[in-house]
């Protein structure tokens, strides 16, 4: 656990509180991670711009609006395992582990390719979160496995735009955001 992390006077019942500990200071980044993706998805939305534009503008409402029920249901299993949510941008800015989504105005299959290297990220740590939390809490273990499933089709939703017919990724070889929207927009 982080410094900030304090182990639960209280937590669910069948868990020690060292075990509701864990899983609290786990599910901060995932929570961070949600927030962040709910306010990236957003941005994209607003920046949108080109011939695919209305086709992502309207693709993305769901997702952002799935992606805040995720971080509401992780807030509250976090309450749940007697922690406190901490869902302030300040927070999330001090804790996060990754960058700021780097791409402004932009073609919607450039937001595309670097929202596909978003979500790897995200759909990454969750599932890491998951192997370590099955450990020992089937149920938080259940939630992620949740997300996991909403992620990862919003992932197929994204990547089916960058996909060639022939099954290429335009994205695969890009190792930063700027790098995979530009090789979707090269396709």
């Amino acid at each position: 656990m982080t410094s900030s992390a304090q182990e639960p006077r209280y937590t669910v019942p069948g868990l020690s509180t060292q075990d509701g500990g864990k899983a609290i200071e786990l599910l901060r980044l995932r929570l961070h991670a949600l927030n962040d993706l709910s306010l990236t998805l957003k941005h994209i939305h607003w920046n949108v711009v080109g011939p695919h534009f209305i086709a992502i503008h309207e693709m993305l409402d769901p997702q952002v609006d799935r992606v805040r029920e995720m971080a509401d249901d992780t807030a509250e299993r976090i309450s749940a395992l007697g922690g406190v949510p901490a869902g302030t941008p300040g927070s999330i800015v001090a804790e996060r582990t990754w960058d700021d989504y780097d791409v402004g105005r932009a073609d919607a299959i450039a937001h595309l390719g670097a929202l596909d290297l978003v979500y790897t990220g995200v759909i990454e740590s969750h599932r890491a979160a998951r192997e370590e939390i099955g450990k020992f809490d089937a149920v938080t273990e259940d939630l992620l496995i949740e997300h996991l499933r909403s992620l990862e089709q919003f992932q197929w939703f994204v990547r089916a735009h960058l996909e060639s017919a022939g099954g290429v990724l335009s994205t695969a070889d890009a190792r930063t955001e700027t790098e995979a929207a530009r090789s979707a927009e090269a396709r």
